[in-house]
């Protein structure tokens, strides 16, 4: 396959995926502001969808403070983002078209109909009533396009591709926002452990789609170390750290080549470090400071991908 075909899949599954985890943060971070709290976690909680996904800085050159309808308008329609939902659906469709030949007809429906929608969408879907509506219309048509991909793909390079850019976005952005909420949303001592603080807990494992999972597993009250355990360690739920690296691993194992060495090790590396690990030991070094590490290993290993797949000269069509 053409590295520039190989580029642009790859890019289009990373952004359908963006734009589901935005939709996802914003979820839960509207959820936790309608939780009555004292006014210092208020004012940190709109900062904590901008710290998640590191556009704080652009945004404070466009806005003057942090308030709810800024940050709302910033990631979800603003076309100035290259982040925003909107910016993501865009680019999404654009690397759909540039591959158009490679991806199935109702692949292509679906991603053209629902940039051709959100481009009809203006700030009254983001208002206090409807919001939620709006996430989860986000999040419907990424799992239709999701579900379509699966359905009618062909299984080859391809689709490995595509598969591949989901999984290193999707435990990017689990990393982050597991990590928002040691590191952004600390409560008090004497905070830890009450109604705010689990409300907290529980809004993470929703945003992750994972409340229902935690209680099949652990069938008791929402703790920080059996929530980590969940979202890092667990090889059977869907969105944990552990299963998409597993996932990335077998599927660099299959488009593996003389020039793949150095991403398949680096992949491995990570997913043993997964594997064998321990909530335990985890906890014991830091949990912001492991999601820290994470971070750098799986931008690390997008970076090795793009070296050993797309290194074409040309421009890449990431942000």
């Amino acid at each position: 396959m053409l590295s520039r075909t190989a580029n642009y899949l790859y890019w289009m599954a990373r952004y359908v995926e963006r734009m589901e985890n935005t939709a996802r943060i914003l979820d839960v971070t509207y959820r936790m502001s309608l939780v009555p709290k004292d006014a210092r976690l208020a004012d940190q909680e709109w900062y904590a969808p901008l710290n998640i996904t590191g556009t704080l800085y652009p945004f404070e050159g466009h806005y003057s403070q942090v308030v709810p309808t800024g940050v709302m308008h910033f990631m979800t329609l603003d076309p100035d983002n290259p982040a925003s939902i909107v910016s993501c659906a865009r680019a999404a469709r654009e690397s759909a078209r540039a591959v158009r030949g490679s991806i199935t007809s109702e692949m292509w429906e679906v991603i053209n109909a629902t940039w051709l929608e959100i481009q009809k969408m203006t700030d009254a879907a983001l208002s206090s009533d409807r919001s939620l509506m709006f996430f989860e219309w986000v999040k419907e048509r990424s799992h239709l396009f999701r579900g379509v991909t699966v359905g009618t793909m062909l299984r080859d390079e391809a689709f490995h591709f595509h598969r591949l850019g989901t999984f290193i976005e999707r435990a990017d952005n689990t990393a982050r926002i597991l990590d928002v909420k040691y590191h952004v949303l600390l409560p008090s001592l004497e905070d830890v452990g009450g109604a705010v603080d689990y409300y907290q807990w529980a809004a993470v494992l929703r945003s992750v789609s994972a409340f229902e999972s935690y209680r099949k597993v652990y069938r008791s009250v929402v703790t920080p170390l059996r929530v980590a355990e969940l979202l890092i360690l667990r090889a059977d739920m869907p969105r944990s750290l552990h299963a998409c690296t597993r996932e990335a691993y077998e599927i660099l194992q299959h488009l593996s080549r003389s020039k793949s060495s150095e991403v398949l090790r680096l992949a491995g590396q990570i997913q043993a470090g997964l594997q064998f690990g321990r909530i335990d030991t985890i906890f014991a070094a830091g949990v912001h400071e492991y999601l820290t590490n994470f971070l750098e290993s799986i931008g690390a290993l997008g970076t090795e991908v793009n070296k050993a797949f797309f290194a074409t000269g040309e421009s890449a069509v990431s942000v």
